[in-house]
């Protein structure tokens, strides 16, 4: 149960409902998810939200589903059920594949395994690993 109200167009400041047509536009959709909605209780937080997604989530040095990819495992590692399944479908729609998918998984479960081992061990960080390029 959200902790907020869910805002529409019809209920949100006008700031908010500005920044709502902009997703619109810019996602190509015909309503806003959830998440945005949530923010529209703060309409400086979602102008600031979005123009920041908008911003890191454009390709670049890295490509669209690249990102999508990063954002599961992230969204993963920080038990965040609303952001691994709208970034899972956000990748699924920028082609990830089944397989993909897999290997994703795959790297999730061996990073949480080693993660969890190196902490617990407090294994010190080689010094070779220390270096800056």
């Amino acid at each position: 149960m959200p902790t907020v109200p869910l805002l529409s167009d019809a209920d949100a400041h006008p700031v908010a409902s500005a920044v709502f047509e902009d997703i619109r536009r810019t996602r190509q959709v015909a309503d806003v998810n959830n998440f945005w909605k949530a923010l529209a209780n703060s309409p400086p937080l979602l102008q600031h939200v979005w123009e920041r997604a908008k911003e890191v989530m454009q390709p670049g040095a890295l490509d669209a589903l690249t990102k999508e990819l990063i954002y599961i495992a992230v969204s993963t590692a920080n038990s965040c059920e609303y952001c691994i399944h709208s970034h899972t479908a956000a990748a699924r729609a920028k082609g990830m594949t089944s397989e993909q998918y897999a290997e994703l998984q795959a790297v999730i479960a061996l990073a949480s395994t080693t993660n969890a081992l190196a902490t617990s061990m407090q294994v010190p960080v080689d010094q070779s690993f220390n270096v800056i390029s």
